[in-house]
């Protein structure tokens, strides 16, 4: 079954996704109808107009399934498995020309050179505002003046075309006319011209979307793809020696010299002085070394005059424009089919960004979930959910305790002086209550889902046994009330998770512990449940019965657990459900075993398929838990909402 998913995943995946649309359309047009010709008498606010509705029930889970295909791009690999790859060459083109992008004012509103002079402006602002709390004599100050003076000239100097050399504008025409006849290949049809023997062979041994470790397949695999990551490869050739260019015009330089031996002069000065407390040694300090940074960021020549760059960017949009155009149905398919994300090419692989990503697709869960669900694969070395052949003696011990053998007359038997031990009567109800005896082997459930559930189980049976009778009491007993409620309401609002490191400690890992801790998640919602059912009998039932006769017992049975069965049964459905996120709780702690110890073991692989598989798990889990609970209130208080 494994290997057929993975086979025809896509036809699969693509049907059923078709389906699922003809699916919803359907029940909503059915549903519709149904009003239109369905009469009942029933008013607003009458639970009977709540009653049926299958085919409600039929969208709604079409509904989130059609969302997880989507959203997860689960649809769009079925339908144009190549379209991945691509986008990855596409992004490659767009990551090759970005170190030029960064620079021009396409992506941001300004040109990186404008909000440099921006800020070193600011930050020389800032300076000469500080003049007047650093001590300098009024000679010193007018010499920092004219620092700060001549760092605007130099900025000048970067920003006016008239000292922009020959040999900076022939590197900036170079690189236009490189985009521009790259422009020039990526329309032509022909480009980069037929695939090498080398290219043939990977595009055919080149795994497919979410086949390999890597998800999406880096190298190019068809003919748009080709084109784009020849384009790629010749934009970052480009960008490098772009990024190469400085601003080192020889009126500019003499400036940046000029001003590095004066601020080292100032400075060297300003240190020779004596008599300065030490605060404005350190501010001093910070002056001469906020000059110098400013100095330095001036200095690495990314600041050009206004218009030197307007040719590359035009060259640059006409690219762009080309690239988009070249992508044609690529781009609509993306838009349509990949919501919430894109894809993303770094230096030697591709990956998905957005929902895709952490959204695991349907078609890989299902085959996950198959794979875990093998007995003989399992999780960590345990099944998902199988059988184990026990003997039957491990029953034995389990169920019986063992105490039992105390009570049959006489000692245990002693060996003799020959080493022989003679079983007696008691040796033997002792072997017998322990399981020590040979028997037959019988199959019992194992795996991490048995597991979990029998924690659950068990904790919600403890929970129910002693925290029913006491709710009860606590309603019908001052004394009870008094006593247990300021108990019970002291630990209820601390969150389970805050117990549990603590009766981990004293328990252990095992699963007496986390047993323990659901008892008292479900001992506290079940008192609560059963003492608001008990208060909230109505009074005039309790009369009647007094007034015929009956007991004290009649009167509990008959009248107060009746009434308070609505609320003890609804507070086993709040139990069931908080138990479970308690015991996943408990399990990602500490614990070997049990869906919340699968969950944890892929949290820190991240692992996300196996991670949706338990949540998967857990909510079939618990709606199997909640269909269970709706029978047993059909069946045991059918007249609720009808008196």
């Amino acid at each position: 079954m494994l290997d057929f998913l993975f086979t025809y995943r896509g036809p699969i995946v693509g049907t059923l996704f078709l389906a699922l649309i003809a699916t919803i359309v359907w029940a909503v047009l059915y549903g519709r109808k149904l009003m239109r010709t369905e009469k009942s008498d029933a008013v607003f606010g009458n639970p009977e107009r709540a009653l049926g509705g299958w085919h409600w029930v039929i969208t709604g889970v079409s509904f989130i399934l059609l969302l997880w295909f989507y959203f997860s791009w689960d649809a769009a690999r079925a339908f144009r498995p190549v379209a991945a790859n691509e986008f990855c060459q596409v992004d490659k083109l767009s990551s090759a020309g970005n170190p030029i992008r960064s620079v021009l004012p396409l992506e941001k509103s300004f040109l990186k050179g404008t909000s440099l002079l921006v800020r070193e402006n600011r930050q020389l602002s800032d300076l000469a505002d500080d003049l007047e709390r650093l001590g300098f004599s009024d000679t010193e100050k007018a010499e920092a003046k004219e620092i700060v003076s001549l760092m605007r000239l130099a900025i000048v100097g970067a920003t006016s075309p008239q000292y922009l050399d020959a040999s900076t504008q022939t590197r900036f025409v170079d690189i236009e006319s490189r985009i521009t006849a790259l422009t020039a290949k990526l329309a032509n049809e022909g480009y980069p011209g037929a695939p090498t023997a080398a290219q043939e062979e990977a595009a055919a041994n080149i795994a497919r979307w979410g086949d390999s470790g890597n998800e999406i397949p880096y190298a190019p695999a068809t003919p748009l793809g080709y084109k784009f990551a020849a384009a790629a490869v010749e934009m970052k050739a480009i960008s490098k020696d772009f990024i190469k260019i400085k601003n080192t015009n020889e009126h500019f330089l003499g400036q940046v010299d000029e001003l590095k031996s004066q601020i080292a002069a100032f400075d060297t000065k300003a240190k020779a002085a004596t008599g300065l407390d030490e605060l404005l040694v350190e501010n001093r300090a910070d002056f001469f070394k906020g000059l110098t940074h400013v100095l330095r960021r001036v200095d690495d020549g990314n600041i050009f005059p206004p218009d030197a760059l307007n040719g590359i960017q035009t060259a640059l949009v006409a690219l762009d424009g080309e690239q988009k155009s070249q992508q044609g149905g690529l781009k609509y398919f993306g838009a349509l089919m990949m919501p919430g994300g894109e894809i993303r090419a770094g230096s030697n692989s591709c990956s998905e960004q957005g929902s895709g990503r952490w959204l695991p697709k349907p078609s890989d869960t299902l085959r996950t979930f198959v794979r875990i669900s093998n007995p003989e694969i399992g999780y960590k070395g345990n099944p998902l959910l199988w059988y184990k052949m026990k003997p039957f003696g491990e029953m034995v011990d389990l169920v019986v305790p063992d105490f039992i053998s105390s009570f049959v007359p006489g000692d245990f038997p002693r060996h003799d002086e020959n080493g022989v031990v003679t079983p007696n009567l008691k040796s033997k109800v002792h072997d017998f209550v322990t399981g020590n005896f040979v028997s037959f082997k019988v199959p019992m459930p194992a795996g991490h889902v048995w597991d979990s559930l029998i924690r659950v189980v068990a904790g919600l049976f403890f929970g129910i046994l002693l925290g029913v009778p006491l709710g009860l009491f606590m309603g019908l007993s001052r004394f009870s009330k008094g006593f247990f409620d300021p108990i019970i309401e002291l630990y209820r609002p601390v969150p389970p998770l805050a117990w549990a490191p603590l009766i981990l400690t004293i328990f252990g890992i095992q699963d007496d512990g986390k047993i323990f801790l659901l008892f008292m998640v479900a001992f506290a919602i079940m008192v609560v449940s059963a003492r608001t059912g008990a208060t909230g009998t109505n009074l005039s039932k309790i009369h009647a019965a007094h007034s015929l006769g009956a007991s004290k017992g009649q009167i509990l049975r008959k009248v107060i657990l009746p009434n308070s069965l609505p609320e003890i049964l609804t507070g086993i459905r709040i139990a069931i459900g908080v138990c479970w996120g308690t015991l996943v709780a408990a399990e990602m702690l500490a614990g070997t075993t049990g869906i919340g110890f699968v969950e944890n073991v892929a949290r820190k692989q991240s692992d996300y398929e196996i991670i949706w598989t338990t949540i998967i798990i857990l909510g079939l889990l618990g709606l199997l838990f909640d269909l269970m609970m709706r029978w047993v209130i059909d069946k045991t208080i059918p007249w609720r909402g009808k008196g």
